[in-house]
């Protein structure tokens, strides 16, 4: 009798066990949440590609073992025969899913697309639709942008703060802002004086890449000779504006002084993360070194680079002069006008969001990357662009950052050499280095070919041309740091190449 007793209570307690196992897993199942569409693509991003791959952070709750069903169409409301559906599409890593669009069902050009995705329960229970939108257009990345940066030499604003946050151009400028006061009472303006009459022809806004709070949603660029009497440029008048950023173009207007006048916003308070004017041209070529040099293309949002990258370089080979170009004005043309060309060229990282960045700028950076005969080396956002100069959906975020160069306790993880390269002369097949980055190498061009990987591209090579591309950090000093060699011998495969 004790051991039926114990055997029932037992039982009982399975029972119960079991029972609350199904409670939570129903009541994790109805609190499905959608996944975040704010990767690659996020919101009104210009797709290159008619092929792109689609990325999107994964959801939170629900069981581990997620699956996604995923929408692509030409209408809003998701009922066009143009309708692309992924179902079932298992999780992909820890943070990050993907799809890819087949060429059977590619994409049309100069088209606007939405999409949207949401979770499915083991149960059958499914979240509500996360939902975004992109445009394409194949054309939109073929040649520098035959713009220069208008300088702004005064910045004032009808009220609010931190108005100097609208003209700064650094990667961290990027999510500082300036916030008018509520509307009742005021008049919602930012004055430019660029200091002597200038001609315009593009305007880059870029507002609150959060949420829609701040959004412009009336606007239009104004003009004057001298700071009081305002003509309107009509072809920047934006009505119902339901975007966090603006590239305007309009026909060439000539004035010392341009001002953004606000009409109406979404939210408590106007917000502008940066504005951006730009002149028709191409900037001056830079003057190059009669001896052997390294072009390093800047690619921090004002130009620079975020290591001290010249210096590293003329450190390990002395004698071997630098120049450095800003990134938006780098182009194809501007080095088949130097009087000698580089040994090589090298692409620095940044540390901006691409998002929230005006990548038309990077257009001529492209163009190098495709068509010059020069050796290249990409640096963490440099080797991303290696990719993304035959696709903007080529690189994504990890929906983590790798901080390993400047937090001690962060992951160190090894980096693993797949095949043999000269590249990898002296290191070890598996070595660590430095890394500052929350954005990978999704899918290589097909010119490149990965040849390290850790949990996610390290390193490509092209298989026509020298261009090598790094995501680590080669270049920091720090006690661990095992890929120093790597641009020693990319600097000799480049000279090696030029004999």
């Amino acid at each position: 009798m004790l051991i039926f007793n114990t055997l029932l209570v037992f039982a009982l307690v399975c029972v119960l066990i079991f029972v609350s196992i199904l409670y939570f897993h129903s009541l994790s199942e109805h609190e499905l949440n959608p996944p975040e569409l704010k990767n690659n693509p996020s919101w009104d991003v210009i797709m290159t590609e008619l092929t792109p791959l689609l990325s999107f952070t994964n959801a939170k709750g629900g069981s581990k073992k997620r699956h996604y069903e995923v929408e692509i169409d030409t209408s809003k409301n998701f009922n066009s025969a143009n309708k692309i559906i992924f179902s079932g599409v298992a999780e992909g890593d820890e943070f990050v899913t993907e799809v890819k669009i087949s060429e059977e069902k590619q994409l049309k050009d100069k088209t606007q697309y939405w999409w949207r995705a949401r979770t499915l329960g083991s149960t059958g229970a499914k979240s509500d639709w996360a939902i975004s939108r992109f445009f394409v257009d194949i054309a939109s990345d073929d040649h520098f942008m035959n713009l220069v940066r208008a300088k702004v030499k005064n910045v004032e604003v009808s009220a609010g703060y931190n108005s100097k946050n609208i003209v700064d151009y650094d990667d961290p400028g990027l999510v500082t802002f300036w916030q008018s006061p509520p509307p009742e009472g005021y008049d919602h303006w930012v004055k430019f004086d660029l200091g002597e009459s200038t001609t315009i022809s593009r305007i880059w806004i870029l507002s609150n890449p959060t949420d829609a709070d701040g959004w412009l949603k009336d606007f239009v660029l104004e003009a004057s000779d001298d700071g009081k009497k305002w003509r309107e440029i009509p072809e920047t008048r934006r009505k119902n504006n339901d975007t966090f950023r603006n590239i305007i173009d309009f026909p060439p207007t000539r004035a010392r002084y341009y001002r953004l006048k606000i009409y109406e916003f979404i939210g408590y308070a106007a917000q502008i993360n940066e504005v951006i004017l730009y002149s028709p041209g191409t900037p001056p070529v830079p003057k190059a070194p009669e001896e052997d040099y390294i072009l390093i293309i800047g690619n921090e949002h004002n130009g620079f680079t975020f290591t001290d990258l010249a210096k590293f370089i003329e450190e390990i080979k002395p004698g071997l002069k630098t120049i450095t170009v800003p990134y938006f004005e780098a182009s194809l043309e501007m080095i088949k006008k130097l009087k000698t060309k580089p040994l090589a060229i090298i692409l620095s990282g940044n540390n901006a969001d691409y998002p929230n960045l005006p990548m038309f700028e990077h257009n001529g950076e492209f163009e190098i990357i495709r068509e010059s005969d020069i050796p290249i080396l990409g640096i963490c956002a440099g080797h991303q662009f290696l990719a993304m100069a035959y696709g903007y959906s080529r690189a994504r975020s990890m929906g983590w950052s790798d901080i390993s160069a400047i937090a001690p306790e962060a992951r160190r993880t090894k980096i693993k050499v797949l095949q043999g390269d000269p590249i990898f002369a002296g290191m070890p097949d598996e070595f660590v280095a430095p890394e500052i980055h929350g954005w990978a190498v999704a899918e290589p061009a097909g010119e490149f070919e990965v040849i390290a990987k850790s949990t996610y591209v390290q390193a490509q090579k092209s298989k026509k041309r020298l261009i090598y591309g790094a995501q680590f950090h080669f270049e920091i000093k720090v006690s661990y740091n095992q890929a120093a060699l790597f641009v020693e011998n990319f600097l000799k495969l480049a000279a090696g190449e030029k004999k």
